[in-house]
């Protein structure tokens, strides 16, 4: 039996669990909110163009109007200055975009103090427990910020400070994106940085740092608790935007059971 053929058998017959790690896309998706005089992104809508009627009898169908950072979404390196020179959504190889994933798990941290940053002694304390970060793989980081998502206020947390939501150290974002082997981070939040991360020096560490290194980001998981802390294969799929900054994506991880 190939490789292939017995994935699928695997698929099958339940060896192998296909988990959606995408939150559903709506218009009630939570979206980033920044203040003036910085530009935001639009909601995402859809605009029916005709549903079984005068104007398409036998169709339905849309117009989808969204930005390319709502929802589930895909960070490309150019979505950075740091990145600038680097690669748009479209430029990103297939390859990439299947990989290695392990679950490092912080909610009972987050779930005391919605300000919890991750430490780079936070990660090695986790490989000296299950084993070195995975190359060419995803560290994604768990916080149980993914049962917020039904509301856009609690889910971004602001108030007159700003936002609130748990994230990554500046020191760890640059040790993350220099030093480890990994491809890019992903979180349930609404960005890959933390809500106070306009404050860090430098701002938005994550990104500055990470899509500096030509990595890359995957913001508003859900269902993480449901993988192994490794072992899992994660397929992210953006749509191929020539420019584009990034995309809303459909992440799925194929698990062994």
């Amino acid at each position: 039996m190939s490789v292939l053929d017995a994935l699928l058998a695997a698929l099958t017959d339940g060896g192998v669990e296909v988990v959606d790690l995408t939150a559903p896309l709506s218009s009630a998706t939570p979206i980033l909110q920044l203040p003036e005089p910085f530009a935001n992104t639009v909601p995402f809508q859809l605009r029916e163009i005709s549903r079984y009627d005068d104007r398409g009898p036998a169709w339905y169908w849309n117009d989808v109007i969204t930005g390319e950072h709502v929802g589930t979404h895909f960070d490309a390196p150019v979505h950075w200055i740091t990145g600038r020179d680097g690669e748009d959504v479209s430029q990103v190889a297939p390859r990439r975009l299947v990989g290695p994933a392990v679950v490092l798990d912080a909610a009972a941290h987050a779930a005391g103090d919605p300000d919890f940053l991750l430490e780079v002694d936070h990660v090695r304390d986790w490989e000296k427990a299950h084993g070195p970060l995975p190359e060419g793989g995803w560290l994604l980081y768990r916080t149980g910020w993914d049962s917020r998502a039904g509301d856009q206020a609690a889910f971004l947390n602001a108030d007159e400070a700003g936002p609130h939501s748990p994230g990554i150290s500046a020191e760890c974002a640059r040790w993350l994106a220099e030093e480890t082997p990994v491809q890019g981070i992903g979180v349930e939040t609404v960005g890959t940085d933390a809500g106070a991360a306009h404050g860090f020096e430098p701002p938005f560490p994550c990104h500055s740092y990470l899509l500096g290194a030509g990595k890359y980001g995957l913001t508003q998981l859900r269902n993480l608790d449901r993988l192994p802390v490794r072992g899992a294969v994660l397929v992210a799929a953006p749509l191929p935007i020539v420019g584009g900054s990034g995309s809303p994506a459909r992440v799925l991880a194929l698990v062994e059971r």
